[in-house]
């Protein structure tokens, strides 16, 4: 009989041969003996004299419509802004599975004609959106609590402050808009 009853095993470790285990979830059978198919906790049954692995961690998030992502602002063009995704709202303890790239469309943005995307979105700024499309990675912020939750002046690089709607910075006086969140500047995810 094999040695490991609660071991913690990575993809490769024997756990035993195919005389003594039925080989189930989390392992794999070759020549006769069963391995470790992921990382996790050794499982044995003796009841069934079956072998099998527990993942100790949890896959990455991969975004799906419906989706609350977090990301910041990397590229504004004529009709689309860029969004680095960096998380999904509810699994922000895991990065994403991948690095992702979402867009948000010049008719996503909100429910009102947008003239420039300039008036809307900042570089740099940290998005709050809803995934729409899952395949292109299309975003909206077309509700009050999507769109920007945090914003840096374009002259001196430092944090906007929220006042009548509008963006002002503490530093240089500067007044911004966003398409803001209406918890902007809360630290809330």
């Amino acid at each position: 009989m094999s040695k490991v009853k609660e071991n913690f095993v990575i993809p490769g470790d024997f756990l035993g041969t195919s005389e003594e285990f039925l080989s189930m979830n989390g392992t794999y059978k070759d020549k006769g003996n069963i391995y470790a198919a992921n990382t996790g906790v050794v499982k044995i049954d003796t009841k069934e004299r079956s072998v099998s692995v527990v993942p100790q961690t949890s896959t990455p998030p991969i975004p799906k419509v419906g989706d609350i992502v977090l990301g910041r602002v990397s590229d504004i063009k004529s009709s689309v802004v860029l969004v680095d995704i960096s998380r999904i709202k509810g699994r922000e303890d895991r990065e994403i599975a991948t690095l992702k790239q979402g867009a948000i469309h010049i008719s996503n943005i909100k429910d009102a004609y947008v003239k420039e995307l300039e008036y809307e979105f900042g570089f740099q700024d940290i998005v709050r959106a809803k995934v729409i499309d899952d395949k292109t990675l299309r975003l909206s912020t077309d509700n009050k609590s999507l769109g920007v939750i945090k914003a840096i002046c374009s002259r001196c690089r430092v944090v906007l402050k929220s006042k009548n709607n509008k963006l002002e910075c503490p530093k240089c006086g500067r007044i911004e808009t966003r398409k803001i969140a209406d918890d902007y500047g809360s630290g809330n995810i």
